[in-house]
Protein backbone atom coordinates (compact mmCIF):
# COMPACT_ATOMS: atom_id res chain seq x y z
CA UNK A 1 0.00 0.00 0.00
CA UNK A 2 1.18 3.43 -1.15
CA UNK A 3 1.90 5.75 1.59
CA UNK A 4 4.06 8.77 2.29
CA UNK A 5 1.88 11.19 0.98
CA UNK A 6 1.28 14.73 2.75
CA UNK A 7 -2.46 16.25 2.73
CA UNK A 8 -2.14 19.53 2.49
CA UNK A 9 -5.66 21.20 3.04
CA UNK A 10 -5.43 25.30 3.47
CA UNK A 11 -7.87 27.90 3.50
CA UNK A 12 -10.35 25.88 2.72
CA UNK A 13 -13.95 27.19 2.46
CA UNK A 14 -17.46 26.70 1.36
CA UNK A 15 -20.41 28.56 1.77
CA UNK A 16 -24.42 27.19 1.61
CA UNK A 17 -27.40 29.12 1.00
CA UNK A 18 -28.41 30.50 4.35
CA UNK A 19 -31.13 28.39 5.99
CA UNK A 20 -34.58 29.89 7.52
CA UNK A 21 -32.92 31.22 10.43
CA UNK A 22 -30.65 33.31 8.59
CA UNK A 23 -27.45 31.73 9.51
CA UNK A 24 -25.30 30.09 6.72
CA UNK A 25 -23.83 26.75 6.91
CA UNK A 26 -20.40 25.52 5.76
CA UNK A 27 -16.48 25.83 6.56
CA UNK A 28 -13.96 28.72 6.84
CA UNK A 29 -10.65 28.97 6.68
CA UNK A 30 -10.05 25.47 7.24
CA UNK A 31 -5.85 24.31 7.39
CA UNK A 32 -4.22 21.66 8.17
CA UNK A 33 -0.98 19.90 6.96
CA UNK A 34 -0.54 15.73 7.94
CA UNK A 35 2.61 13.81 7.08
CA UNK A 36 2.03 10.79 5.37
CA UNK A 37 0.21 7.72 7.41
CA UNK A 38 -1.32 10.00 9.76
CA UNK A 39 -5.07 9.28 11.49
CA UNK A 40 -5.94 12.28 11.46
CA UNK A 41 -10.13 12.84 12.82
CA UNK A 42 -12.50 15.76 12.25
CA UNK A 43 -14.44 16.34 15.64
CA UNK A 44 -17.58 18.21 16.42
CA UNK A 45 -21.30 18.53 16.49
CA UNK A 46 -23.64 18.34 14.18
CA UNK A 47 -23.28 20.66 11.40
CA UNK A 48 -19.95 21.92 12.75
CA UNK A 49 -18.32 20.94 9.39
CA UNK A 50 -16.53 18.32 9.18
CA UNK A 51 -18.24 15.86 6.74
CA UNK A 52 -18.28 19.19 4.13
CA UNK A 53 -14.28 18.83 5.00
CA UNK A 54 -14.05 15.96 4.28
CA UNK A 55 -16.50 15.35 1.13
CA UNK A 56 -14.25 18.79 -0.62
CA UNK A 57 -11.24 16.86 0.16
CA UNK A 58 -12.70 13.84 -1.59
CA UNK A 59 -14.85 15.98 -4.52
CA UNK A 60 -17.83 15.53 -3.66
CA UNK A 61 -18.35 19.18 -2.85
CA UNK A 62 -16.59 22.15 -4.55
CA UNK A 63 -14.85 24.38 -2.29
CA UNK A 64 -15.07 28.57 -3.18
CA UNK A 65 -11.81 29.05 -1.53
CA UNK A 66 -8.49 27.21 -0.64
CA UNK A 67 -6.05 24.83 -1.70
CA UNK A 68 -6.00 20.87 -1.30
CA UNK A 69 -3.19 19.03 -2.56
CA UNK A 70 -1.68 15.07 -1.98
CA UNK A 71 1.87 15.17 -2.24
CA UNK A 72 2.37 16.30 -5.90
CA UNK A 73 -0.95 15.86 -6.92
CA UNK A 74 -3.34 18.94 -6.57
CA UNK A 75 -6.98 17.97 -5.99
CA UNK A 76 -8.41 21.65 -6.07
CA UNK A 77 -6.72 25.29 -6.48
CA UNK A 78 -9.07 28.06 -6.75
CA UNK A 79 -6.77 30.80 -7.43
CA UNK A 80 -5.48 28.17 -11.06
CA UNK A 81 -8.83 26.92 -11.45
CA UNK A 82 -7.73 23.25 -10.43
CA UNK A 83 -11.15 20.84 -9.28
CA UNK A 84 -9.61 17.25 -10.00
CA UNK A 85 -12.66 14.90 -9.86
CA UNK A 86 -13.54 12.33 -7.65
CA UNK A 87 -12.12 9.54 -9.58
CA UNK A 88 -9.04 10.92 -10.35
CA UNK A 89 -8.06 11.84 -6.24
CA UNK A 90 -6.36 8.24 -5.95
CA UNK A 91 -8.72 7.93 -2.58
CA UNK A 92 -10.66 5.06 -0.88
CA UNK A 93 -14.10 6.05 1.00
CA UNK A 94 -16.72 4.42 3.57
CA UNK A 95 -19.50 6.36 3.90
CA UNK A 96 -21.78 5.74 7.21
CA UNK A 97 -24.41 3.62 5.40
CA UNK A 98 -21.52 1.30 3.85
CA UNK A 99 -23.40 1.59 0.70
CA UNK A 100 -22.92 -2.40 0.01
CA UNK A 101 -25.38 -3.59 -2.92
CA UNK A 102 -26.84 -6.51 -1.63
CA UNK A 103 -28.04 -8.39 -4.74
CA UNK A 104 -23.67 -8.60 -5.42
CA UNK A 105 -21.90 -11.36 -3.58
CA UNK A 106 -19.32 -9.91 -0.80
CA UNK A 107 -16.52 -10.61 -4.03
CA UNK A 108 -18.48 -8.32 -6.67
CA UNK A 109 -19.09 -5.61 -4.13
CA UNK A 110 -14.76 -5.29 -3.52
CA UNK A 111 -14.14 -5.93 -7.50
CA UNK A 112 -16.63 -2.93 -7.95
CA UNK A 113 -13.81 -0.58 -8.25
CA UNK A 114 -11.61 -2.67 -10.39
CA UNK A 115 -14.00 -3.34 -12.94
CA UNK A 116 -15.52 0.46 -13.15
CA UNK A 117 -11.62 1.82 -13.21
CA UNK A 118 -11.27 4.30 -16.05
CA UNK A 119 -7.10 4.84 -15.58
CA UNK A 120 -6.18 1.25 -15.66
CA UNK A 121 -7.88 -2.19 -17.15
CA UNK A 122 -7.29 -4.67 -14.54
CA UNK A 123 -7.03 -8.22 -15.87
CA UNK A 124 -9.32 -11.00 -13.94
CA UNK A 125 -6.62 -12.49 -12.56
CA UNK A 126 -5.24 -8.77 -10.86
CA UNK A 127 -9.00 -8.66 -10.02
CA UNK A 128 -9.08 -12.30 -7.96
CA UNK A 129 -5.77 -11.48 -6.30
CA UNK A 130 -6.04 -7.66 -5.61
CA UNK A 131 -9.63 -8.65 -4.15
CA UNK A 132 -7.99 -11.25 -1.95
CA UNK A 133 -5.63 -9.80 -0.70
CA UNK A 134 -8.26 -6.72 0.23
CA UNK A 135 -10.61 -9.09 1.61
CA UNK A 136 -7.43 -11.23 3.57
CA UNK A 137 -6.57 -7.83 5.35
CA UNK A 138 -9.68 -7.20 7.14
CA UNK A 139 -10.38 -10.96 8.11
CA UNK A 140 -12.52 -11.74 5.46
CA UNK A 141 -11.04 -14.05 3.38
CA UNK A 142 -13.18 -17.19 3.06
CA UNK A 143 -16.37 -14.78 3.03
CA UNK A 144 -16.05 -13.90 -0.66
CA UNK A 145 -18.89 -15.56 -1.94
CA UNK A 146 -21.30 -14.83 0.36
CA UNK A 147 -24.32 -12.13 0.22
CA UNK A 148 -23.79 -9.07 2.72
CA UNK A 149 -27.36 -9.79 3.42
CA UNK A 150 -25.89 -13.05 5.80
CA UNK A 151 -23.44 -11.10 7.14
CA UNK A 152 -23.49 -9.04 10.64
CA UNK A 153 -23.28 -4.64 10.77
CA UNK A 154 -19.69 -5.49 11.77
CA UNK A 155 -18.74 -7.88 8.37
CA UNK A 156 -20.41 -5.11 6.32
CA UNK A 157 -18.31 -2.34 7.81
CA UNK A 158 -15.16 -4.66 6.82
CA UNK A 159 -16.79 -5.25 2.99
CA UNK A 160 -17.06 -1.94 2.74
CA UNK A 161 -13.69 -1.31 4.13
CA UNK A 162 -12.14 -4.11 1.63
CA UNK A 163 -13.68 -2.14 -1.16
CA UNK A 164 -12.53 0.97 -0.12
CA UNK A 165 -8.66 0.08 -0.25
CA UNK A 166 -8.72 -2.81 -3.12
CA UNK A 167 -7.24 -0.10 -5.48
CA UNK A 168 -4.25 0.80 -3.06
CA UNK A 169 -5.77 4.55 -2.75
CA UNK A 170 -2.81 7.06 -1.53
CA UNK A 171 -5.31 8.18 0.97
CA UNK A 172 -8.45 6.83 2.42
CA UNK A 173 -11.74 8.97 4.11
CA UNK A 174 -13.96 7.31 6.48
CA UNK A 175 -17.17 9.34 7.62
CA UNK A 176 -18.68 8.28 10.53
CA UNK A 177 -18.44 4.27 9.46
CA UNK A 178 -18.81 2.78 13.15
CA UNK A 179 -22.30 4.76 13.99
CA UNK A 180 -24.41 2.14 12.64
CA UNK A 181 -22.81 -0.48 15.19
CA UNK A 182 -23.81 -1.31 18.65
CA UNK A 183 -21.74 0.14 21.32
CA UNK A 184 -19.70 -3.09 22.09
CA UNK A 185 -19.22 -3.81 18.34
CA UNK A 186 -18.11 -0.53 17.94
CA UNK A 187 -15.20 -1.04 20.62
CA UNK A 188 -13.76 -3.39 18.79
CA UNK A 189 -13.64 -2.00 15.37
CA UNK A 190 -12.01 1.08 16.54
CA UNK A 191 -9.15 -1.62 17.54
CA UNK A 192 -9.73 -3.28 13.92
CA UNK A 193 -9.36 -0.09 12.40
CA UNK A 194 -6.40 1.45 13.99
CA UNK A 195 -5.09 -2.28 13.25
CA UNK A 196 -5.76 -1.44 9.63
CA UNK A 197 -4.81 1.90 8.79
CA UNK A 198 -1.16 1.10 11.02
CA UNK A 199 -1.10 -2.04 8.50
CA UNK A 200 -2.20 -0.32 5.50
CA UNK A 201 0.34 2.82 6.66
CA UNK A 202 -2.37 4.92 4.42
CA UNK A 203 -3.29 8.68 5.14
CA UNK A 204 -6.40 8.85 6.83
CA UNK A 205 -8.83 11.19 7.21
CA UNK A 206 -11.85 10.78 9.86
CA UNK A 207 -15.11 11.86 10.52
CA UNK A 208 -16.89 11.57 13.98
CA UNK A 209 -18.67 13.47 16.93
CA UNK A 210 -18.03 10.56 19.14
CA UNK A 211 -15.37 12.11 21.75
CA UNK A 212 -13.84 8.32 22.86
CA UNK A 213 -13.35 7.19 19.26
CA UNK A 214 -11.39 10.42 18.40
CA UNK A 215 -9.15 10.07 21.63
CA UNK A 216 -8.53 6.08 21.01
CA UNK A 217 -7.50 6.03 17.21
CA UNK A 218 -6.09 9.87 16.28
CA UNK A 219 -2.67 10.69 16.08
CA UNK A 220 -4.14 14.09 15.31
CA UNK A 221 -7.41 15.53 16.09
CA UNK A 222 -8.95 18.81 14.85
CA UNK A 223 -11.83 19.90 16.85
CA UNK A 224 -14.41 22.38 14.86
CA UNK A 225 -17.29 24.43 16.10
CA UNK A 226 -19.64 26.77 13.92
CA UNK A 227 -17.15 25.80 10.36
CA UNK A 228 -14.15 27.06 11.98
CA UNK A 229 -11.29 24.74 13.16
CA UNK A 230 -10.76 25.70 17.06
CA UNK A 231 -7.50 23.43 18.11
CA UNK A 232 -5.28 21.25 15.99
CA UNK A 233 -3.50 18.79 17.93
CA UNK A 234 -2.68 15.49 19.31
CA UNK A 235 -5.36 13.65 21.49
CA UNK A 236 -3.33 14.14 24.68
CA UNK A 237 -3.13 17.81 24.16
CA UNK A 238 -6.45 18.39 23.07
CA UNK A 239 -7.99 16.27 26.31
CA UNK A 240 -5.06 17.93 28.81
CA UNK A 241 -4.40 21.64 26.96
CA UNK A 242 -8.15 22.37 25.82
CA UNK A 243 -7.95 25.29 23.64
CA UNK A 244 -11.38 27.42 25.12
CA UNK A 245 -14.64 26.00 27.36
CA UNK A 246 -16.03 24.58 23.80
CA UNK A 247 -13.19 22.51 23.11
CA UNK A 248 -13.02 21.18 27.01
CA UNK A 249 -16.77 20.55 27.21
CA UNK A 250 -16.77 18.37 24.17
CA UNK A 251 -13.93 16.18 25.09
CA UNK A 252 -15.48 14.43 28.03
CA UNK A 253 -17.80 15.82 30.49
CA UNK A 254 -15.64 18.29 32.70
CA UNK A 255 -17.23 20.94 35.34
CA UNK A 256 -17.28 24.06 33.72
CA UNK A 257 -17.17 26.87 36.61
CA UNK A 258 -17.90 30.66 35.30
CA UNK A 259 -15.22 32.76 36.98
CA UNK A 260 -13.44 36.00 36.11
CA UNK A 261 -10.04 37.02 35.79
CA UNK A 262 -8.89 39.94 36.91
CA UNK A 263 -5.50 40.53 35.33
CA UNK A 264 -3.97 39.04 32.16
CA UNK A 265 -2.03 36.03 32.33
CA UNK A 266 0.92 34.53 29.98
CA UNK A 267 0.59 31.08 28.74
CA UNK A 268 1.48 28.05 30.86
CA UNK A 269 0.92 30.29 33.99
CA UNK A 270 -0.84 30.37 37.37
CA UNK A 271 -3.54 32.82 38.35
CA UNK A 272 -6.20 33.21 40.68
CA UNK A 273 -10.54 32.68 39.09
CA UNK A 274 -12.71 34.68 41.39
CA UNK A 275 -16.25 32.44 41.14
CA UNK A 276 -19.43 34.27 40.84
CA UNK A 277 -19.80 33.65 44.75
CA UNK A 278 -16.54 35.25 45.62
CA UNK A 279 -14.71 31.93 45.83
CA UNK A 280 -11.31 31.77 44.71
CA UNK A 281 -9.81 29.34 42.64
CA UNK A 282 -6.18 29.20 41.49
CA UNK A 283 -5.68 27.22 37.76
CA UNK A 284 -3.05 27.18 35.10
CA UNK A 285 -3.90 28.70 31.69
CA UNK A 286 -2.87 27.14 29.20
CA UNK A 287 -2.84 30.05 27.07
CA UNK A 288 -2.51 33.62 27.30
CA UNK A 289 -5.92 35.50 28.20
CA UNK A 290 -6.41 39.20 28.01
CA UNK A 291 -7.66 40.52 31.48
CA UNK A 292 -9.89 41.70 32.72
CA UNK A 293 -12.75 39.50 31.40
CA UNK A 294 -15.39 36.54 32.13
CA UNK A 295 -13.53 32.94 31.84
CA UNK A 296 -14.33 29.43 32.52
CA UNK A 297 -12.53 27.38 34.77
CA UNK A 298 -12.32 23.03 33.72
CA UNK A 299 -11.84 21.01 36.26
CA UNK A 300 -12.44 17.32 35.13
CA UNK A 301 -14.10 14.73 37.26
CA UNK A 302 -11.68 12.61 37.33
CA UNK A 303 -8.79 15.01 39.30
CA UNK A 304 -11.16 15.99 41.97
CA UNK A 305 -10.34 13.78 44.79
CA UNK A 306 -12.88 13.85 47.92
CA UNK A 307 -11.46 13.59 51.80
CA UNK A 308 -12.49 14.46 55.41
CA UNK A 309 -12.51 18.03 55.68
CA UNK A 310 -9.88 17.16 59.13
CA UNK A 311 -7.35 16.32 56.56
CA UNK A 312 -5.61 18.97 55.99
CA UNK A 313 -5.46 20.49 52.51
CA UNK A 314 -2.19 19.99 50.41
CA UNK A 315 -0.40 22.50 49.32
CA UNK A 316 -1.07 23.27 45.21
CA UNK A 317 -4.69 22.43 46.23
CA UNK A 318 -7.89 23.78 45.84
CA UNK A 319 -10.37 23.66 48.36
CA UNK A 320 -14.32 23.63 48.37
CA UNK A 321 -16.46 22.15 51.33
CA UNK A 322 -19.19 20.33 49.82
CA UNK A 323 -22.07 18.56 50.28
CA UNK A 324 -22.67 14.87 48.33
CA UNK A 325 -26.18 15.29 46.72
CA UNK A 326 -26.48 11.76 44.75
CA UNK A 327 -23.87 8.92 44.21
CA UNK A 328 -24.06 6.72 41.15
CA UNK A 329 -22.55 3.18 40.62
CA UNK A 330 -20.24 3.22 37.08
CA UNK A 331 -18.61 -0.18 37.75
CA UNK A 332 -14.97 0.72 37.42
CA UNK A 333 -15.94 4.41 39.61
CA UNK A 334 -18.74 6.15 41.63
CA UNK A 335 -19.85 9.21 40.09
CA UNK A 336 -20.77 11.49 42.62
CA UNK A 337 -22.79 15.20 42.17
CA UNK A 338 -21.44 17.55 44.97
CA UNK A 339 -22.96 20.98 46.15
CA UNK A 340 -21.40 23.97 47.61
CA UNK A 341 -24.31 27.16 47.66
CA UNK A 342 -25.40 27.73 44.34
CA UNK A 343 -22.13 25.45 42.58
CA UNK A 344 -22.52 21.88 41.59
CA UNK A 345 -19.85 19.59 40.39
CA UNK A 346 -19.17 16.13 39.41
CA UNK A 347 -16.26 14.00 40.68
CA UNK A 348 -15.13 10.39 40.12
CA UNK A 349 -13.72 7.97 42.59
CA UNK A 350 -13.06 4.18 42.01
CA UNK A 351 -11.23 1.95 44.92
CA UNK A 352 -13.20 2.95 47.73
CA UNK A 353 -16.23 2.20 49.75
CA UNK A 354 -19.19 5.26 48.33
CA UNK A 355 -19.80 8.20 50.39
CA UNK A 356 -23.26 8.64 51.47
CA UNK A 357 -25.81 11.34 50.22
CA UNK A 358 -25.79 14.63 52.91
CA UNK A 359 -22.34 13.47 53.67
CA UNK A 360 -20.26 16.83 53.82
CA UNK A 361 -16.62 16.28 52.82
CA UNK A 362 -13.57 18.12 51.39
CA UNK A 363 -13.38 18.31 47.12
CA UNK A 364 -9.49 19.02 46.41
CA UNK A 365 -8.33 19.70 42.92
CA UNK A 366 -4.78 20.92 41.95
CA UNK A 367 -3.66 24.00 40.60
CA UNK A 368 -2.29 22.82 37.72
CA UNK A 369 -4.98 20.03 36.42
CA UNK A 370 -7.52 23.05 36.71
CA UNK A 371 -7.76 24.84 33.45
CA UNK A 372 -8.58 28.24 33.28
CA UNK A 373 -10.30 29.27 29.57
CA UNK A 374 -12.04 31.34 27.30
CA UNK A 375 -15.72 30.89 26.98
CA UNK A 376 -15.21 30.43 23.01
CA UNK A 377 -12.37 31.30 20.66
CA UNK A 378 -13.98 30.82 17.39
CA UNK A 379 -13.18 34.58 16.16
CA UNK A 380 -10.28 35.19 13.63
CA UNK A 381 -7.37 33.84 15.42
CA UNK A 382 -8.43 30.31 14.97
CA UNK A 383 -7.11 30.15 11.25
CA UNK A 384 -3.60 30.00 12.81
CA UNK A 385 -4.21 27.56 15.44
CA UNK A 386 -1.31 24.96 14.98
CA UNK A 387 -0.03 21.97 16.58
CA UNK A 388 -0.08 21.84 20.56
Amino acid sequence: MKSGDTLVVQGLSKQYASTKHGVGAGIDQISFRLEGGTFFTLLGPSGCGKTTTLRCIAGLEQPDRGVIELGSLAFFNADTGINRPLNERDIGMVFQSYAIWPHMSVFENVAFPLKVAKDQAYSRDDIKRLVGEALDTVNLGAYGGRSPTQMSGGQQQRVALARAIVRRPRLLLLDEPLSNLDALLREDMRRELKRLQQQLGVTTVYVTHDQAEALEMSDTIAVLNRGRLVQLGSAQAIYHRPRDAFVAGFIGSPNLLKGALAHSVQADALAEVRLADGRLLTVLFPYAVDGPQPVMVSVRPEIVALNSLATPCQPGMNRLQVVVTDCAFLGHAYRYTLQVGALRLQASAAGQAPLEVGAEVAADFSFEHSCGLVADSTGAAIAKVGHD
